[in-house]
């Protein structure tokens, strides 16, 4: 640090300063000091800067195996904002979300010394998991939580997203929209699906059962089956893209045209669904976002401070996969 000082004309204090990312220089000092690293190639010593400073400066990101867009871009983010932030992010991939899987990961997470946790796992048992450490001294952010369950939560308003995709049905004509559902034990899946009760219901139309499935291709795909033997549904909501991914090759196969015969909306915008066929309309998550709120939140749970507003708002992408219903498959409305 002190060859640093020497080479860029400041202060240790002022590289000191730069490396641990305070805000209070002029940026020609900072470009300076950064420069002189570069050509130094300094690197901190973390170990003496822990003993120092109480503080490790890294964080950990625990999230699973499951190769779900969502989850694994939100994961992607969180690393790279952990990282514009100044810390060092230690990830743990777990194959399945069990409790033990979690109370394993957050204790080698915290053997390793980090200052808190986002976790991305939103399940009833992960949220559980999550209010138990409250108390321990390392906030854990859960991504996607309810704030009646845990004290730390980001995410996107899943509830608007649903109401915005189902609405767009119930405004181009549509009574009969049917959701498909992701699995009630992650909180995402019960918001999206209170969302699109609560436009139906707002339209004045009676919510029919929804039909269940597990965020897969495969389950949209099985629900498919039996939703192209229904002449009742003109509409589908799908939980998410990858459901709604397997909808449109059942309905393909079952000789169902879309929009045509059924309309479909999807949740996430996936990056292949501009390029389905036809292409999906979605509700867009901005996980960039999320992912730099939930570093946000991180640093206010560490300060003791409130933090800033927990949702982030979601976005309709309209394309070719929605229209009107053709004048043979309309319903009488169901009135509540």
């Amino acid at each position: 640090m002190a060859d640093v000082a020497r080479l860029a004309g400041v202060s240790h204090q002022t590289v000191s300063r730069v490396v641990n990312g305070q805000s209070n220089l002029r940026p020609e000092t900072r470009e300076r000091v950064l420069e002189a690293i570069r050509q130094l190639g300094y690197r901190p010593n973390t170990a003496a800067r822990a003993l120092v400073t109480k503080r490790s400066a890294t964080i950990g990101v625990i999230g699973s195996k499951s190769g779900f867009w969502g989850p694994s871009t939100v994961h992607r983010s969180i690393q790279a904002a952990g990282r514009e932030a100044g810390y060092y992010v230690s990830s743990a991939n777990l194959q399945s979300l069990t409790r033990e899987e979690l109370l394993d990961a957050i204790n080698h997470l915290r053997d390793q010394g980090v200052e808190a946790i986002v976790l991305i796992a939103a399940t009833d048992e992960a949220l559980d998991v999550a209010r138990g450490q409250e108390d321990l001294g390392t906030p854990v952010i859960v991504v996607e939580g309810e704030e009646d369950k845990t004290r730390w939560t980001v995410g996107v308003d899943q509830v608007a997203g649903a109401e915005l995709g189902t609405r767009h049905l119930v405004e181009l004509g549509h009574t009969e929209i049917l959701h498909l559902a992701g699995p009630q034990s992650w909180t995402e899946a019960r918001a999206r699906l209170a969302g699109w009760q609560r436009a139906m219901y707002a339209a004045g139309l009676r919510p029919s059962e929804h039909v269940g499935g597990d965020w897969s291709a495969r389950s949209g795909y099985e629900a498919g089956l039996e939703i192209v033997r229904r002449d009742d549904v003109t509409a589908v909501f799908c939980a998410n893209d990858q459901m709604a991914l397997g909808l449109l090759r059942a309905l393909s196969e079952g000789g169902r045209s879309v929009p045509g015969d059924v309309s479909v909306v999807g949740f996430d915008d996936i990056p292949e669904a501009a390029y389905l066929v036809p292409p999906l309309t979605t509700v867009r998550q901005d996980f960039t976002a999320v992912g730099r709120r939930a570093i946000e939140i991180l640093q206010a749970a560490l300060a003791g401070s409130p933090g800033p507003e927990r949702l982030i708002g979601p976005e309709l992408v309209v394309r070719a996969s929605s229209g009107p219903p053709a004048p043979r498959a309309k319903t009488r409305p169901r009135k509540r």
